[in-house]
C-alpha cells in the first residue's frame, strides 16, 4: 500500500497531477480542494495517497490533508459512491462543508454536486452521520469552501479549456460546464478558475 509521497511536482492536469518520487514519476488522481492547494511545478510537494486495485488498473488518488483521505475513505464505502464520485464531492465542497451538511440534513446542497441525486444525497446523510463522530462539527456557518491558496501558475495554455475539461471529468455535462465558467476568464490559472466555478456552483 502506498500511503504517503515526497517528490516534485512535474506536472498538473486537473484532476491529474504527477509526482516525481527519485526519478520515478506518480500519477495521481486528486480533487480540485486538493489540486488548488498545490504549490507550482517544480516544487516539493507531499501528498497522502490511497491506492485502489482493479483487475485492469492500479489507481492513486492524493490529497493534500489526512482528513481529506479519511473523509474519501469513508464515502468510498457508502453504497453507490465509487472513487469518482467521492472526488466529485471533494472537490464541490470541503471536509467541514460535507460535515456540515450531513449534521444538518442539507439534502438540498448535497444535490447542486455532480452525480448526487437526491436519493444518494440522503444516502449519504445517513450512512455518514456516525462515521465521523470524532471529527469536530463545524461551527462557522460560511465556512463552505476550502482556504483560498496563493495563486498557482497556469497549468496549460488555455486554462479556461482546461477548466472544462477537469468539470466534465467530474461528472458535469459538457454544457453546464460551460455555464459554470461564464465570465470566470480573469480568474488565471486552470485551478483558480475551477474553484471558482465550483464555489458559484454550490451558492446556487
Amino acid at each position: 500500500m502506498i500511503g504517503r509521497l515526497r517528490g516534485t511536482l512535474v506536472d498538473k492536469q486537473p484532476p491529474w497531477l504527477m509526482v516525481d518520487v527519485a526519478g520515478v514519476g506518480y500519477e495521481l488522481e486528486a480533487s480540485m480542494t486538493t489540486l488548488v492547494a498545490l504549490p507550482g511545478l517544480g516544487e516539493e510537494v507531499a501528498l497522502h495517497t490511497h491506492l485502489t486495485v482493479r483487475d485492469d488498473a492500479h489507481l492513486l488518488y492524493g490529497f493534500a490533508r489526512e482528513q481529506e483521505r479519511a473523509l474519501f475513505r469513508a464515502l468510498i464505502r457508502v453504497n453507490g459512491v465509487g472513487p469518482k464520485l467521492a472526488l466529485a464531492i471533494l472537490s464541490g465542497m470541503d471536509e467541514d462543508a460535507f460535515i456540515r451538511c450531513v449534521m444538518d440534513d442539507d439534502v438540498k446542497a448535497l444535490t447542486r454536486l455532480p452525480g448526487v441525486g437526491k436519493k444518494t444525497a440522503e444516502r449519504l446523510i445517513v450512512e455518514m452521520r456516525d462515521r465521523f463522530p470524532h471529527w469536530e462539527r463545524p461551527d462557522d456557518p460560511t465556512a463552505a469552501s476550502p482556504a483560498s491558496p496563493a495563486p498557482a501558475a497556469p497549468s496549460g495554455p488555455d486554462p479556461l479549456a482546461d477548466a472544462e475539461a477537469a468539470l466534465v471529468s467530474l461528472g458535469y455535462k459538457p454544457a453546464e460546464a460551460s455555464r459554470m465558467l461564464t465570465g470566470l476568464e480573469e480568474e488565471g490559472s486552470t485551478e483558480a478558475i475551477i474553484k471558482a466555478a465550483l464555489a458559484r456552483r454550490m451558492a446556487g
